[in-house]
């Protein structure tokens, strides 16, 4: 007899050979005649986790929307490699769920992506065990913790297989355990060949999950770096005083 158990597919989406990487080019934009971004310039890692990192008001987030093509930059261009387009996922600092449960979520999702009927429940059941939310799944949505939430948010945005993950600070104002929690969902799926681009405040977060840095302040790149340059050996007077906690205005 056979076994009615859905098979369930490893976390794997298919990976171009070659992944080229992502280049931004003199990237500007102005709002009531300030410069939030202005000429930023950087060539991303192919893979693994580039963290943004910097003060309040650096143009990181800003940065991501205009990389996800939510926001027109006035001046400049993101050139998206051509395996990536159309495979962009983001996850904002505070995410919207809908109003029906965690496993209801994913299968929106994942109509919204196009997989075949005959194909989400062992898809949904594949995210939620990446997200360790089995236990969750018929839970509201919107009743899980701020941890939660988010590992949901990171895994619904998994669900059309991006070749590009963006996260906006997924875990501020988080304890250690949800942190933890997330850390590893994030290692996971770069495991799986996911470019993640990272922004974060937290220096800790930097040491244990990044690859490479890039340091903005003012609505500019000042430093793009393997993370242990950055750390150690930073180039940048902006940088250097923002690792040893000087306020930069």
């Amino acid at each position: 007899m056979p076994d009615p158990t859905p098979r369930v597919i490893p976390f794997q989406p298919p990976r171009p050979a070659d992944p080229p990487a992502l280049r931004i080019e003199g990237l500007c934009l102005s709002r009531s005649g300030a410069a939030l971004l202005n000429g930023v310039e950087m060539t991303l890692s192919p893979g693994g986790v580039t963290a943004l990192l910097g003060p309040n008001g650096a143009g990181k987030s800003l940065l991501l929307r205009v990389i996800a093509g939510l926001i027109a930059p006035d001046a400049g261009r993101v050139i998206v490699p051509r395996a990536m387009q159309g495979r962009i996922g983001l996850v904002l600092q505070r995410p919207v769920l809908l109003r029906r449960s965690v496993a209801a979520n994913l299968r929106h999702a994942l109509a919204l992506a196009r997989v075949p009927r005959r194909d989400r429940a062992p898809r949904v059941g594949e995210l939620l065990a990446l997200g360790n939310l089995e236990a969750l799944a018929d839970r509201p949505a919107r009743r899980l913790s701020g941890g939660e939430q988010q590992r949901l948010a990171i895994i619904r945005a998994l669900a059309a297989n991006p070749l590009l993950l963006m996260l906006d600070e997924p875990t501020a104002h988080l304890d250690p355990q949800a942190t933890h929690a997330i850390e590893a969902l994030v290692a996971r799926v770069t495991e799986g060949g996911t470019k993640v681009i990272l922004v974060t405040h937290d220096t800790g977060q930097v040491q244990r999950l990044a690859d490479e840095v890039a340091f903005l302040h003012q609505g500019r790149c000042h430093e793009l770096a393997r993370k242990s340059a950055f750390l150690t050996h930073p180039e940048s007077a902006a940088a250097r005083a923002y690792l040893t906690g000087k306020l930069l205005l």
